[in-house]
């Protein structure tokens, strides 16, 4: 019977944090994460995405609790309503890995196309070795930054339509970008020293 009790007192705690958040109190917003993250981040994995995607999912349900905690009209359906949006957030996750997997297709297209112009052969050689090692190194970031540089950069996209393409705010496009430079500017200063 203990066990009964402490599941009521939790459902209780639940259903008061949950009318706190749909208040707007970011502390409510801390204390639910910290209750729900372990079956949470279950849940999105279990519905298929990959393990070094959970997290950004679990981030963007979240985020998507906190704007929409409002329309919550039963609290009591709190943890239903979460995993409906950790549900959803997955399914998108799943778009946005398909789409990716169409853009390693294309880079590999570029990789194989792209050729170094010089009249001086050993020129020509130099250039398509370095060429080679660029693409190699962007192909070789994470897909988090791989994405928005090669849009960026191979494609010549601006800021905006990358954002809407990969559906991320345009500061995450940019943070991004950022990152994916460093990396490249580690990974071919390596390669050439």
């Amino acid at each position: 019977m203990p066990s009964g009790d402490a599941a009521d007192e939790a459902a209780a705690a639940d259903r008061r944090l949950v009318e706190a958040l749909g208040r707007g109190e970011s502390d409510a917003l801390v204390e639910l994460m910290r209750r729900n993250a372990p079956w949470l981040r279950g849940a999105i994995f279990a519905a298929g995405v990959a393990p070094d995607a959970v997290e950004d999912v679990f981030q963007q349900v979240w985020m998507t609790a906190w704007r929409r905690a409002g329309s919550l009209d039963d609290p009591r359906r709190w943890r239903a309503w979460l995993y409906t949006l950790a549900r959803h957030a997955a399914i998108d996750a799943a778009r946005r890995r398909r789409r990716s997997g169409r853009l390693a297709e294309t880079l590999r297209a570029w990789l194989g196309t792209r050729r170094c112009e010089s009249d001086d052969p050993p020129r020509r050689l130099a250039l398509a070795e370095a060429h080679q090692r660029a693409l190699r190194a962007i192909a070789a970031l994470p897909e988090i930054y791989r994405q928005p540089f090669v849009l960026r950069h191979l494609a010549g996209w601006d800021y905006r339509r990358i954002a809407e393409t990969l559906e991320l705010p345009p500061a995450t496009v940019e943070t991004r970008l950022v990152r994916a430079r460093k990396l490249l500017r580690e990974t071919l200063g390596d390669e050439t020293r």
